[in-house]
């Protein structure tokens, strides 16, 4: 089968994974805005595609499965999620199965406000929310929350933007100037009153990063724990498995609430008797390598169902006490002729170059 990994950017691993995993049966396809995306290095294919955001973007990708025989379409970009989840049904009449939730799983887990008011409905807890400057300054005099807070987008996705506060004053002018910048920063905004940002209470307890994985059909298959040891722009960058049957519950309670297709990336906070839930993120994030470098095997276990069949129970194996840390390696970078229609790279077999509105990466 041919899997297409879409906005791969620098996800030479997760492509590394699936090559593994489909053990010479099938081609990889890596797609990018950016000719200088690393992770296209790592694929049999190498294709350049318009923006997420650019007209006919979803056109483009629907020639480029049916040219390619896609079987497996793996969208790595939150903003692409809800374009592929509405159009699916166009996907499936080429033959093409789009690893994406349902609409409603992608807008409430892309939704910080929604994600808070979600886990107070499965019994579980959250960050204390507010929508306002004014609701959290009311909530400090009333002795509802206290510092440290954080400013974040409602909207928003690898760390950006997002401000700590230890004190009135600093909340107040960290307020203003969060509002200032929001514009530049390109994420949505609320369609009533256009704000965009959210001010939550810190978090007690030790900080920690689930993969919870729901097969095909939505239907619960396992979790994956990882305790957070360091972390580097909005991403885990040092974590070590744990067998955590309490947290592992509370995965199970997530993916039987959602009901999400594939992997689930969730971040909470565990204080030893009280569980905080704080993000979601319905798509392979960057903590599942830390899954994977002790056993786990997600992208096995998507083949085999995505081919009709059961993996080897091997696959969500998991070796508790795996430390692993993240580390930059280098990667030839050669430049594609934009003209051309098929050029060869280093360590793809073909690169095919399609009509792009932007060089900027997704």
């Amino acid at each position: 089968m041919n899997i297409l990994f879409t906005c791969a950017g620098r996800r030479n691993y997760l492509i590394a994974y699936f090559r593994h995993a489909l053990e010479g049966a099938g081609r990889l396809v890596a797609a990018d805005c950016s000719d200088q995306a690393t992770a296209l290095r790592e694929a049999d294919e190498a294709v350049i595609l318009p923006r997420v955001d650019a007209p006919g973007y979803i056109d483009e990708l629907l020639a480029l499965c049916a040219e390619k025989q896609i079987a497996l379409l793996v969208p790595l970009n939150d903003h692409e999620l809800p374009l592929l989840a509405r159009e699916q049904a166009r996907f499936a009449a080429l033959g093409t199965r789009v690893l994406v939730s349902s609409l409603e799983v992608i807008e409430l887990a892309a939704d910080k406000l929604a994600t808070a008011r979600f886990a107070e409905q499965i019994g579980l807890l959250a960050p204390k929310t507010y929508h306002t400057l004014e609701a959290a300054l009311t909530a400090l005099d009333c002795h509802e929350i206290q510092f440290p807070l954080i400013i974040k987008p409602r909207w928003g996705s690898a760390s950006l933007g997002v401000e700590r506060v230890e004190d009135r004053e600093t909340l107040v002018l960290a307020w203003r100037w969060s509002q200032h910048r929001f514009p530049a920063l390109g994420l949505r905004q609320d369609a009533v009153d256009g704000s965009g940002l959210i001010i939550q209470s810190a978090l007690p307890g030790q900080e920690y990063g689930l993969d919870v994985v729901n097969d095909l059909s939505g239907r619960y298959r396992a979790t994956f724990v990882k305790r957070k040891l360091s972390m580097r722009a909005g991403e885990t960058e040092r974590a070590i498995t744990e067998s955590h049957p309490v947290l592992e519950a509370v995965g199970e309670r997530l993916a039987q609430a959602l009901g999400h297709i594939g992997n689930l990336d969730c971040d909470l906070f565990y204080d030893g008797q009280r569980v905080y839930l704080l993000e979601l993120n319905p798509r392979f994030g960057g903590g599942y390598p830390f899954s994977a470098e002790a056993g786990a095997d997600v992208p096995a276990a998507l083949i085999a169902w995505a081919q009709g069949r059961e993996p080897a129970s091997r696959w969500c194996e998991l070796r508790a006490g795996v430390s692993v840390a993240k580390c930059d390696r280098l990667v030839e970078m050669v430049q594609i002729n934009r003209q051309a229609e098929v050029v060869s790279l280093p360590g793809a077999a073909e690169a095919v170059v399609l009509p792009s509105v932007s060089g900027a990466s997704h």
